[in-house]
């Protein structure tokens, strides 16, 4: 199912101008941005509406994050995603590709693709990639050639990157639920951190938009 939570969009007569001009911010992503085994409220894109909310930034974050997608559904995806406005795109897909075992140059090719429709649409549009590792009950080969797609990827293509999403969270039984996949309420606390770390010099203009 796919999930799309237009976060802070109640609309009201006092909105000014500038509260109806918001930027687009699409976390296009998997089960942890659709947050999987948590209340929507918890999962960390509306985390970063609350933070863009916080900051009167005049952003909206939409979530389209869908269980169990991967980077190639995410390819398919984006001639639906990409009828509306993206101002910022933020990558969190490849998690399934990797638990799947699926060859880390077939999850390079889609990002790649990924990322080259939406500048095709939006030439402006910042691009944020999101990193993932893999336990290591993979391999230490696949690991590495898996863990490297993301920061090899990000150089190539010059998007912003998060190292690794799930830092300070993945393989911590305390911060995720009982399948150690998904992060609990306070683990998507610590995911928001993450993002929000590489995602507000963009949005504050720290880093040019």
């Amino acid at each position: 199912m796919l999930v799309v939570l237009i976060c802070g969009l109640l609309a009201t007569s006092s909105l000014s101008s500038a509260e109806t001009e918001r930027r687009t911010i699409v976390i296009l992503g998997d089960s942890i941005a659709a947050g999987s085994g948590v209340d929507l409220a918890e999962a960390f894109p509306s985390l970063l509406q609350k933070r863009v909310e916080q900051k009167q930034l005049p952003f909206e974050v939409v979530n389209a994050g869908v269980s169990g997608d991967t980077t190639a559904g995410g390819v398919r995806r984006m001639p639906w995603l990409l009828k509306r406005q993206i101002d910022v795109l933020v990558i969190e897909l490849g998690g399934n590709d990797g638990l799947r075992g699926i060859a880390p140059e077939e999850t390079h090719a889609n990002l790649e693709r990924i990322i080259g429709l939406t500048r095709e649409k939006y030439p402006d549009v910042r691009i944020v990639l999101a990193g993932m590792q893999m336990p290591q009950n993979m391999g230490a080969d696949y690991n590495r050639k898996f863990r490297a797609v993301f920061t090899t990827l990000a150089k190539e293509k010059k998007t912003d990157l998060i190292p690794f999403l799930l830092e300070g969270v993945g393989g911590k039984p305390q911060l995720n639920q009982p399948d150690r996949i998904h992060p609990n309420p306070e683990g998507h606390r610590i995911v928001a951190d993450n993002v929000w770390s590489v995602l507000q010099p963009i949005l504050t203009g720290r880093k040019n938009l």
